[in-house]
């Protein structure tokens, strides 16, 4: 048995074996046009791991003939890409797979460049993070961006088969018995992972005594174990964090409780407390806001509960408070409101205050003109007087536009067209 592993192994020799990403490999799309054209550029593969970035890279080298080396932008330095740059001067060009290529440092990086331009080497960068957040321009400008999704479970389970069948790499030799349901759960509990799965499935062979007529019999049960239970994909600090609570709250403001929920289950599963908590606050006065002015309160009392009790039990205030901001009228005109205002005075549209709602609690206001015409709303019967508070430039701004959804905001829409219909600028005010 080879000690690399049945994954390494495994990897194709042309673009035709490649599992899944159709929608870079298959016949007539972006990679296999190259390759076939032999007219390859630069590139950055990015997606989750364990989805096919090093196997489109190595299916590439073997479908050109081109030489093909691989180095890591954190382990390898610049001697060894130094390497791989007398080579592709002598053969003239060489695929350089460079992995987790967003942690390239400017020596190196500054050292690839122009072998980039001259195109002696092609750069197939491979990376989980998004580049358009992580990879420097310099380099990111240079090459074609392509995102590597998950697999599917069928391409899991032919990439499985494949390995069993295989004599030359894979598990041929043995004889086995793996049964339809350990083939699916392998593919499964992988999430997308392919790499894991096989390697898994070699686990499970190798570790598993054959019966009487020397045949290897993997069922569920042996492949539970020898797969476990793949922890859950989620980098706090990743492009993955940022999708899952995009998807959160979009959810929630789409009222999608169930939807809504399971985000909320994937950040629990990453033990992401701090990011539900903040989220949460955000969500009940930006998404629900006037309609439903008690989900603010409520959720900062779901989070606090969350806080003192801790995970496990710390899910079941957050999914109260989940369900009450999903089923609750939605409304987002305080923000709105505010973001308008701010955009005036962001731009330099502002004016003088007007005279008499300006300060007057000092020595010489009086002479000053501030405060002598200000009328105090709380000496009329109704709390309110006709009265201008904005500069004149401002006086006929509307930030507010209050929305119906919730009784909350009906009631004070009610009171906001009655005031505004009362009152109106007065010129005499200056």
């Amino acid at each position: 048995m080879s000690i690399k592993p049945l994954a390494f192994r495994m990897r194709p020799r042309s673009i035709e074996e490649v599992m899944g990403q159709e929608h870079l490999v298959n016949e007539g799309k972006i990679i296999y046009r190259m390759v076939k054209a032999k007219q390859l550029s630069s590139m950055i593969l990015y997606g989750p791991p364990g989805v096919g970035k090093t196997s489109i890279a190595s299916a590439i080298a073997g479908s050109t003939q081109f030489a093909f080396r691989t180095l890591n932008a954190v382990t390898n330095n610049k001697k060894d890409m130094e390497i791989v740059a007398a080579e592709a001067k002598m053969s003239g060009k060489v695929i350089l797979l460079l992995d987790e290529v967003h942690r390239l440092d400017k020596a190196k990086q500054d050292f690839l460049l122009p072998y980039l331009e001259n195109g002696m080497i092609t750069l197939i960068g491979a990376t989980t993070s998004n580049p358009y957040h992580a990879i420097n321009p310099a380099i990111r400008s240079r090459c074609q961006i392509f995102e590597l999704k998950a697999l599917e479970p069928d391409d899991i389970v032919t990439a499985l088969k494949r390995a069993l069948d295989d004599d030359e790499r894979g598990l041929g030799k043995y004889t086995t018995d793996v049964s339809k349901q350990a083939l699916l759960h392998l593919a499964t509990a992988s999430n997308g992972d392919v790499r894991s799965a096989l390697n898994a499935l070699e686990l499970a062979v190798i570790s598993t005594e054959p019966d009487d007529d020397g045949t290897i019999t993997i069922t569920v049960d042996i492949a539970e174990e020898c797969i476990q239970k793949k922890s859950f994909s989620h980098d706090k600090d990743g492009d993955a964090h940022y999708d899952v609570i995009s998807a959160f709250q979009k959810s929630i403001r789409g009222s999608d409780a169930n939807a809504a929920l399971h985000y909320l289950g994937r950040l629990i599963e990453a033990g992401d407390l701090v990011s539900i908590a903040r989220r949460l606050v955000v969500i009940a006065y930006e998404d629900i806001g006037l309609a439903n002015p008690q989900a603010g309160p409520r959720a900062l009392a779901a989070v606090e509960a969350a806080e003192r009790l801790g995970f496990p039990e710390a899910r079941i205030p957050l999914a109260n408070s989940v369900i009450e901001l999903c089923l609750s009228p939605k409304s987002n005109t305080a923000m709105i409101a505010i973001d308008a205002a701010l955009a005036d005075i962001r731009a330099g549209n502002t004016g003088d205050i007007p005279d008499h709602v300006k300060d007057a609690h000092y020595k010489g206001a009086k002479e000053l003109g501030r405060g002598v015409e200000y009328l105090y709303p709380h000496n009329y019967e109704s709390g309110w007087v006709k009265q201008q508070y904005l500069p004149n430039k401002l006086a006929s701004k509307k930030y507010y536009q209050p929305k119906t959804s919730g009784k909350f905001e009906q009631a004070l829409a009610a009171i906001y067209d009655k005031i505004e219909k009362n009152a109106k600028p007065n010129p005499s005010r200056k």
